[in-house]
């Protein structure tokens, strides 16, 4: 099945961006460069604003915008059980509103003690903060993993050619977490549409990245989906057809009802879900290819990479 390959992206014009903005977040000057923005605990607590640092969104003192940076460092902090994450919006956030690490850390602690025992809550707020953080920035809610040194982790998980079958979801999720991967590569030709979109629906709560470099079809697409960022190589394959209906959904209305969670489901995704119309337009014997042309115009995909290693 091709589990536990450990795979850096080839991206490098977007990483060298995350790690401009890494040295901002932790104050650590770049060779030739000054340190990052500054900021002194004062002015954090009663709303002042940093010289050169943005304003927070309208309606919103700088003090509660702390809280929902934090907030959104707090999530995937909590999420992964693992003090050596944040998330890309936050890192941005950082840049651009002028807040160093320890203020954020701080406030995290203090969202802890403040909402005590109701977790629930605690935990609605901070993922609304981190859609909102990211609207805010124009980054992409990601997660973001660091080595012991401090440095930047860009481990994938890769899956090539394996059927998506019962238990796939749960043995997938188990792997990213144990080898503490920020994404998924996966080339699978389908199988089950209940583990494809429960595996999809996970790397999207967790904020973690998939990829595409050879082939991705039926089921397949649905995990391609769940994914924060989602990449392909140019001569990536991406196929969609009808999916075999379960019994369950034998009539003609169950089968009506398929489709429609599948329409959904992408639109869940903040894909188009007309991409489930054209699937159930084609017999399960076929395939229809989808070009990166358009599944970049459908949100299938957010960008076209030049290799995964």
């Amino acid at each position: 099945m091709g589990r536990g390959q450990h795979t850096p992206m080839a991206r490098t014009i977007s990483h060298l961006f995350l790690c401009v903005a890494m040295t901002v977040l932790f104050g650590c000057a770049m060779p030739g460069q000054a340190p990052g923005p500054t900021s002194d605990r004062g002015s954090e607590r009663n709303g002042g604003l940093i010289s050169g640092s943005t304003r927070p969104p309208q309606g919103m003192s700088r003090d509660d915008w702390l809280s929902r940076i934090a907030a959104c460092h707090l999530l995937r902090v909590g999420q992964n059980l693992d003090v050596a994450v944040t998330d890309s919006a936050v890192i941005a956030a950082a840049d651009k509103y002028g807040f160093r690490v320890d203020a954020i850390i701080d406030r995290s602690n203090q969202l802890v003690v403040e909402y005590g025992s109701r977790g629930p809550a605690l935990l609605a707020f901070a993922t609304e903060s981190c859609r909102q953080v990211s609207e805010a920035t124009g980054v992409t809610s990601t997660l973001v993993r660091f080595e012991p040194d401090g440095t930047l982790r860009m481990n994938w998980l890769r899956i090539d050619g394996a059927e998506i079958a019962d238990g796939f979801a749960e043995q997938t999720i188990g792997e990213l977490r144990r080898q503490r991967a920020v994404g998924l590569v996966i080339n699978s030709p389908g199988g089950s549409v209940f583990e494809a979109r429960k595996l999809g629906r996970y790397l999207r709560t967790m904020g973690l990245r998939t990829a595409v470099d050879q082939a991705c079809t039926s089921a397949c697409i649905d995990v391609l989906a769940g994914g924060a960022e989602r990449y392909v190589t140019p001569d990536a394959t991406l196929g969609i057809h009808q999916s075999k209906v379960p019994r369950r959904f034998s009539s003609h209305e169950g089968g009506q009802r398929y489709v429609a969670d599948a329409f959904l489901y992408l639109r869940e995704m903040g894909i188009d879900p007309d991409v489930a119309i054209a699937a159930a337009s084609v017999p399960n014997n076929k395939i229809l290819l989808i070009s990166l042309s358009d599944a970049l115009q459908t949100g299938l995909i957010t960008d076209v990479i030049e290799r995964v290693e």
